[in-house]
């Protein structure tokens, strides 16, 4: 019930963020780490994490991990899968948030 909840970068909220909650009419959030982001996706308390401002594949991995295995949708923003493992560890986007709300967010994200 009410708006989606997006949660952003406290101190880098992405411009794609800001273009989709208003296309969506959602409120973003700020807060702290990747993994306190994705934790409030995984617990219920917000709707989707989108990232866009280039973190390392340390930052995300784990709580992506968690996120998936609790059957939330992850990927890039684009829509393209998150991989992990490889030689440059940048990783410069992401996407975490329910499945029944994937196409719409990644839609508004374009």
């Amino acid at each position: 019930p009410g708006a989606l909840k997006i949660l952003v970068s406290r101190t880098r909220p992405p411009e794609q963020a800001e273009r989709a909650a208003l296309a969506l009419g959602a409120e973003l959030i700020g807060m702290g780490s990747a993994g306190a982001k994705t934790m409030a996706v995984v617990r219920g308390e917000a709707h989707a994490y989108v990232h866009a401002g280039g973190q390392y594949e340390w930052d995300s991995c784990a709580p992506v991990a968690v996120a998936a295995a609790a059957g939330l949708h992850v990927s890039r923003i684009d829509g393209s899968p998150l991989i992990y493992n490889c030689a440059d560890p940048y990783l410069p986007d992401l996407l975490v948030c329910r499945k029944e709300l994937s196409a719409e967010l990644l839609r508004a994200l374009a």
